[in-house]
């Protein structure tokens, strides 16, 4: 019985010193938890990668109307994209309103002198036009009389000639009269006229004013209200609902987005690897799933200190470009990384830069076979941060991504 039970018992230990052995060459074998990753062939793109930002190449300032005593009643929400002619800004109007009561009276009374001016003048015209008619028709009658004094008799004769002389001596003062009464309702009715435009001026000016209540935009963009400093440096805000303006004041600015440009800055090293009329893709830290695309249009020719937070602050050249579509929903100041396609290199194979390494000064990648990790020797063609495109290694081969001859690290006993 013993002996049998001895036998069985090395049956086991054969058995689990068995398992543990398999184990521990499949775990030699294919170390667990090594990340992988799978080449792929295609279009490679050779790249300089920079931080960038949008522009506006354009942008209209937004004036307050050249009034005094403005309060802001309404305003478009900040950030928010207004449209050509739509409202921006409302102004408290009561006060106009008040003027425009006041100088309506004022112009129907001065347009009321100014009928009763215009009557009077009508009417004295009429009595003058009576009175000359009068006159000259005494005129008229004495020179008949007067014509008579041959076959009349000498006294006859000279009393003839005297009344001519008074007739026409009266024709001269009618005549006179008329005058001085064209005169005079000239002048009351230029007065008139002149108070009554005066009153229609500042009535029109009210008028004015009350259209000027009401700012709207100059263009399509996204507005931006400016600071208001009415309550010093260190309280100021964008103005608000409820804030007065100055005349004429800058109440905000609205960039035009039609005209939303790229500006990056490349390092010294990186100078001269890109060029005029190169291809860049942006990526935005706001908008991570939009690729923007474009090209190069202007490289600065000088130099310029980055300050930024290393120090010294190093030397950059500017760099413009354009953008290919512009998405509704960029802004300029949006921030991202920006991509420099400086080669294109088609059909490539090309693996992500954690699965090169380096064994006695060569690059290699580990490919997976038949259950096990592979050294492959690859020549390395064109390097990014991110990716390498190789030769030397089949399409679709899958390569390790940590070393998987490194010994593996447990948990501290």
């Amino acid at each position: 019985m013993l002996k049998r039970f001895l036998q069985l018992a090395l049956a086991l230990a054969v058995a689990v010193g068995i398992w543990f052995a398999v184990r521990e060459i499949r775990a030699r074998a294919l170390p667990p938890n090594v990340p992988t990753a799978v080449a792929r062939r295609g279009e490679f793109l050779v790249t300089v990668t920079v931080r960038g930002s949008l522009e506006a190449q354009r942008s209209v300032e937004v004036i307050a109307p050249r009034i005094t005593g403005l309060t802001i009643t309404w305003l478009a929400p900040r950030g928010s994209i207004v449209q050509k002619g739509e409202p921006l800004a409302r102004f408290d109007s009561s006060t106009a309103r008040q003027d425009l009561n006041a100088k309506s009276a004022a112009l129907k009374q001065a347009q009321a002198t100014l009928d009763q001016a215009e009557a009077t003048a009508r009417v004295a015209e009429q009595q003058d036009a009576l009175d000359l008619a009068t006159a000259q028709n005494a005129v008229a009658s004495a020179e008949l009389d007067a014509s008579k004094a041959a076959i009349l008799s000498p006294i006859d004769g000279d009393e003839s000639k005297l009344a001519l002389g008074m007739a026409q001596e009266k024709l001269k003062v009618e005549q006179a009269t008329i005058a001085a009464h064209q005169a005079s309702n000239g002048a009351k009715i230029g007065s008139a006229q002149r108070l009554r435009d005066k009153a229609q001026a500042d009535l029109d000016h009210v008028n004015l004013e009350l259209k000027q209540m009401e700012v709207a935009s100059p263009i399509t963009g996204v507005i931006t209200y400016a600071m208001n400093y009415s309550q010093g440096w260190m309280n100021a805000q964008a103005f608000k609902v409820g804030d007065n303006i100055w005349s004429g004041g800058t109440l905000g600015e609205i960039p035009d987005l039609s005209t939303l440009t790229l500006l990056a800055k490349v390092s010294e090293t990186d100078r001269g690897k890109v060029a005029v009329g190169e291809t860049i893709r942006m990526h935005l830290d706001a908008l991570p799933e939009l690729t923007l695309t474009g090209k190069i249009t202007a490289i600065a020719a000088l130099a310029e200190s980055d300050f930024g937070a290393t120090w010294p602050p190093p030397q950059v050249f500017r760099v413009l470009g354009t953008i290919d579509k512009i998405d509704p929903r960029l802004r300029p100041d949006m921030n991202g990384n920006v991509a420099v396609v400086t080669q294109r290199i088609p059909d490539a194979i090309a693996v992500p830069a954690a699965a090169i390494f380096t064994v006695q000064g060569k690059p290699v990648v580990y490919t997976q076979e038949n259950g096990k990790f592979v050294a492959r020797s690859v020549t390395v063609v064109a390097r990014n941060p991110d990716e390498v495109a190789v030769s030397g290694l089949a399409p679709g081969a899958t390569v390790a991504l940590t070393d998987p001859t490194a010994p593996a690290t447990g948990p501290a006993s």
